[in-house]
């Protein structure tokens, strides 16, 4: 069976389990105590250089990085890919944009307004990734206007990899009101049969740690 190696608070992990819960294959969640220091920990830097999550392994198979994986999945599946070789090449714009333009600045100000000790928020940090963020919703939801899906006529990794942080509950800048486009795309991954919340998909949330 795959083994996805993820925490329920890691938007990276869940653009990973999301498509594997969707995927029709069969896999677990393993949950990887990443504020405990597990990912820095030797074991799991043999199984994964980076001391990132999420990790899949699958036989004698072991990825690394959610859009890689996510690849692997179409590999395996068949599903979640273009149509065609334009739509191939979309998905992947999207997918490298929301790495460096959305979910990048989305973990980092989640962290900073809700993981961090509040007399250690830095609120010139926080002000300057707030308005990256609001530029990089604006790029999203413009893209979706008039459209279900970012790229052709149903859900790919695009959709899979720019949704991986909006579902989460803790501020950071994202309301889903102020943008009705994006609004109506997340109902649209929210309806898709086996769709689940992060929390409820993978192990680990804030209040484990009291927060």
């Amino acid at each position: 069976m795959i083994k996805l190696y993820c925490f329920g608070e890691s938007g990276n992990a869940y653009k990973a389990a999301l498509p594997l819960s969707l995927s029709g294959l069969e896999w677990e969640p393993v949950k990887v105590d990443f504020f405990g220091g597990e990912a820095r920990s030797p074991e799991y830097t043999a199984m994964n250089t980076m001391a990132e999550v999420p990790v899949l392994k699958d036989g004698d198979v072991t990825i690394s990085q959610s859009g890689v994986i996510q690849m692997y999945i179409t590999e395996k599946t068949g599903k979640f890919g273009g149509a065609t070789a334009e739509d191939n090449r979309q998905v992947m714009r999207w997918m490298f944009w929301d790495n460096h333009k959305m979910s990048s600045q989305c973990g980092t100000q989640r962290f900073l307004m809700n993981f961090l000790p509040e007399d250690k928020r830095p609120a010139d940090v926080i002000a300057f990734n707030a308005g990256r963020l609001k530029a990089a919703f604006k790029t999203l939801n413009t893209a979706l206007e008039g459209r279900d899906w970012l790229v052709g006529d149903s859900v790919t990794n695009a959709d899979f990899s720019c949704c991986g942080y909006l579902f989460y509950p803790e501020p950071f800048g994202f309301d889903r009101a102020d943008w009705p486009n994006i609004d109506r795309w997340l109902s649209n991954i929210q309806s898709l049969d086996g769709w689940k919340h992060p929390y409820d998909l993978m192990p680990g949330r804030p209040s484990d740690r009291g927060l």
